[in-house]
């Protein structure tokens, strides 16, 4: 870590501590937007969905950590981005497992490799995790074949660790992959969810919790079953997996906000459906707070390859451009939250948008 890093961190910490707040560890009273959600952690940074790359979003700032969770065969909830652990782990590596190679279709798309459910925790756990991405980020890969695999139960444990800690509440967002596909082969993930985030004392509309989803019907069994706040994820293209509305684009109109807001806390909108990049915002942020929900953005990436035009910073696809303009415009345009891979450039980029810079 170099020194300017090492300061800025410092630094955050103390402008995010806030007197009394370890003792609220458990509530969402210490939290007030706009948020910051390290998006499978600091995976920009460390290989996502590993107990490192969230433990140093924590470090950077993030008041949220988010796993991804999928099932195991044995009904365990594990972090990863998809059931598919082929790019994200070495299980291609280990012979043992060979004959465990299948071909899928989930949400309508075929896939050939290795899928969660197919593995007992107690297997899942001799897997190692790599990086997904390493031709955009080499210096992640450096970090492959350290880190298992984590549980929900162990994410919610760093969480509140790292709360008593830092004196400060840190929250979990978890979302529910690909739930129509896990209830058709015997593994629903609502009540499951809702019972293990109740075991941890986390079953209140302010606890620090918040739970998405791409899909909707899930979402509106959640809202029968927990009070926890529940978060509409959307594209910019296509629709729901489990076809509960026509189009994404239709569930942004005021009627389809109107509607989103029956079950919903708030919305997690592609960035691009409230700012492209380039400055000029479009109605979205207003249109969802006029129908009482909030606005949590996803994803802000620091790599050239992920950025606009005019926010690019040489020709190298993997060098980090402008990043921080397009997060500060997004908080002018008036979002509740953001998600960001690189959870130190967006606590630095809110707190200097607090401070009015």
């Amino acid at each position: 870590m170099t020194a300017l890093r090492a300061f800025a961190i410092a630094a955050l910490a103390i402008a995010l501590a806030s007197p009394g707040v370890a003792g609220q560890s458990t509530r969402m009273a210490s939290l007030s937007p706009p948020i910051v959600i390290g998006h499978r952690g600091a995976s920009g940074e460390r290989p996502e969905h590993t107990l490192a790359s969230y433990e140093l979003a924590i470090d950077e700032g993030a008041d949220f950590i988010e796993p991804d969770l999928v099932l195991t065969k044995d009904n365990v909830f594990v972090a990863r981005h998809e059931n598919d652990i082929t790019g994200t782990t070495d299980v291609a590596d280990h012979p043992e497992f060979a004959g465990r190679k299948t071909t899928k279709t989930i949400d309508g798309v075929a896939h050939t490799g290795w899928f969660t459910e197919d593995f007992t925790l107690a297997e899942l756990k001799t897997l190692r995790a790599k990086e997904r991405l390493p031709q955009l980020r080499p210096d992640n890969a450096k970090y492959d074949g350290l880190y298992t695999i984590p549980t929900l139960a162990e994410v919610i444990a760093l969480a509140k660790k790292r709360s008593q800690e830092l004196g400060r509440t840190i929250g979990i967002y978890p979302e529910t992959k690909h739930p129509t596909y896990f209830a058709s082969i015997g593994l629903p993930m609502e009540k499951h969810l809702v019972a293990e985030l109740k075991a941890a004392g986390w079953d209140s509309a302010d606890a620090p919790v918040f739970i998405q989803s791409f899909e909707v019907n899930n979402l509106k069994l959640l809202h029968t079953l927990t009070k926890n706040r529940l978060i509409q994820l959307m594209d910019s293209s296509g629709g729901p997996a489990d076809n509960a509305t026509p189009s994404y684009a239709a569930m942004i109109t005021p009627e389809g906000l109107r509607a989103v807001a029956a079950y919903a806390w708030g919305i997690g909108p592609n960035k691009d459906m409230v700012d492209t990049g380039e400055g000029t915002p479009t109605t979205l942020v207003a249109d969802a707070h006029k129908a009482g929900l909030r606005v949590h953005v996803w994803t802000f990436r620091a790599e050239n390859f992920f950025l606009p035009a005019s926010l690019k910073r040489g020709a190298d696809p993997k060098g980090h451009g402008d990043v921080d303009t397009a997060i500060r415009r997004q908080l002018a345009a008036g979002i509740d939250g953001f998600f960001t891979d690189f959870p130190l450039i967006g606590a630095t980029a809110r707190e200097a948008f607090r401070a009015g810079k």
